[in-house]
């Protein structure tokens, strides 16, 4: 079977998913497609990449380019980023109070703009915050829809029924998805090499495991057994993938992540919060001990050398080029102004493979590079703070809660091997949605879980209360038949 053939089935495969997915009774706002669309790009390849259109790959032109940019993909986020500046100028009052309630994130970004000012390349690093101000916003635009879970689930369910199938056609009939080195060959299916691939499928296989679950509590879901085909058929997919990717990290986050999930979703846990604080701590300790205390051992059980597959060489090159440990060589600048340094430092050592290094493979060390002690600080406040903000929202909307629990805790875990933080990546995009979201669950910005209210017999369903849209989900409800209605914040 040819590619055109594959890829035409692949198409055939993802309305099928799409359709079986399908639930008229919930509807969210037409603004979501500006979030997907972004996560379908975040999570594949740049638009010029696909297009085939490429720039030097070497010497002072290549280094150009890589500052520069593509011309075309500057245009697509800029369009898409205004587009969600439009629609959150619709909310304003939502935005507004959601802002207002993570300073931590607020305080990082305005330092990362400060951090422009010394960098070596200021003008590319502006560009590069932009970006990064790209990902704050199409967040913004999920946790401010009328109904910011029914919006989630639908993002992940739109990113995971097209990229995963894609790549099982680039993977089997293209030669674009696999990569070979001295271990054999390695699935990168949408995306240009294992690590991104690994990454993309662990945030998203995440997103669909918690769909599934919500799917399999919700008994009396419409369409229920379609959506559960849909959704195990995809997540069973999205698992074999991660297996070919050999992308140990990502495997990793991606069963911790999914045993989060299903594990807060018990009841033991409901409205106890000090038994959530035990269980990620006990993860964290775990965590610690097995770094500490077996760094060799644990690295083998992952599947990498005793050295983390000679990042421990990276990591020391990278630390010895720093320029400054308080403030940093600039925003996402390091990379561009030192990577010579850490590259004639491993030849040195007798290193041999170091074409396009361009990461430090390690988040919080990354962070450090470019922001100096004080980004690290600012990122420790966000993951902090963001942990227990997901904690004290346990106790008011648990359904979301264990997700943005278990993306915090993850992506906690994965930075200490991959580069996680940067911007433009599944991982801190998910790290911001989960802070972010937490944050509106405990100001009530997102209401408690839904309940079904009492209704007499032969009388109309009672009315949808929805606590951040007083008008629609009561139009909603009574043009459905719907009698379902939100609780807000217990007090």
């Amino acid at each position: 079977m040819g590619a055109p053939l594959a890829l035409l089935i692949c198409s055939i495969v993802v309305a099928g998913l799409f359709y079986l997915d399908r639930d008229k009774s919930a509807r969210v706002s037409k603004g979501l497609w500006l979030p997907t669309i972004w996560m379908w790009i975040v999570g594949s390849r740049p638009i010029s990449m696909w297009l085939g259109i490429s720039g030097p790959s070497s010497g002072a032109a290549a280094l150009n380019a890589t500052l520069e940019g593509s011309p075309l993909d500057a245009a697509i986020f800029e369009a898409l980023i205004a587009a969600a500046i439009v629609v959150l100028a619709r909310r304003g009052k939502k935005v507004n109070t959601l802002l207002k309630s993570t300073v931590p994130v607020l305080l990082y970004f305005v330092y990362c703009l400060m951090s422009v000012a010394w960098s070596p390349y200021p003008e590319s690093a502006f560009k590069r915050w932009i970006k990064c101000v790209g990902d704050l916003v199409m967040v913004l635009v999920i946790v401010t829809d009328p109904r910011p879970v029914t919006a989630l689930r639908r993002l992940f369910s739109r990113v995971g029924f097209v990229l995963f199938p894609l790549s099982i056609v680039l993977i089997k009939w293209t030669n674009l998805g696999v990569m070979y080195d001295e271990t054999g060959p390695h699935f990168t299916g949408v995306t240009t090499n294992k690590n991104t691939f690994g990454l993309m499928l662990y945030v998203v296989a995440i997103g669909l495991a918690w769909n599934l679950f919500m799917v399999l509590s919700d008994k009396k879901a419409p369409s229920r057994t379609q959506r559960l085909i849909a959704h195990c058929a995809v997540l069973v997919l999205g698992i074999l993938l991660l297996h070919g990717s050999r992308s140990a990290t990502s495997l990793f986050c991606f069963i911790l992540g999914s045993f989060l999930i299903f594990a807060t979703g018990m009841r033991m846990f409901k409205n106890r919060p000090g038994r959530v604080h035990a269980l990620c701590l006990g993860i964290l300790l775990m965590g610690v001990a097995g770094g500490v205390l077996g760094g060799g051992a644990s690295a083998t059980a992952m599947g990498r050398t005793a050295d983390f597959s000679g990042r421990t060489e990276i990591w020391a090159a990278a630390i010895a080029s720093a320029d400054s440990p308080l403030i940093g060589t600039g925003f996402e600048s390091f990379w561009n102004a030192n990577s010579h340094k850490v590259v004639q430092l491993l030849v040195a050592q007798g290193y041999e493979d170091i074409s396009n290094l361009n990461s430090a493979h390690d988040g919080y060390l990354q962070i450090y590079l470019d922001l100096g002690w004080v980004g690290v600080f600012l990122l420790s406040t966000i993951l902090i703070g963001g942990y227990l903000k997901a904690i004290k929202a346990f106790q008011r909307n648990r359904e979301l809660s264990c997700l943005g629990l278990a993306y915090i805790i993850t992506c906690a875990f994965y930075n200490i091997t991959e580069a996680g933080f940067r911007i433009l990546t599944p991982s801190w995009f998910s790290l911001l949605l989960a802070v972010i979201s937490s944050s509106a669950i405990t100001i009530g910005l997102i209401p408690s879980e839904e309940r079904k209210p009492r209704t007499s017999s032969g009388s109309a369903a009672s009315k949808t209360i929805e606590s951040n849209d007083p008008v629609r989900p009561a139009r909603v409800a009574f043009a459905t038949g719907s009698s379902t209605a939100f609780q807000g914040p217990r007090k």
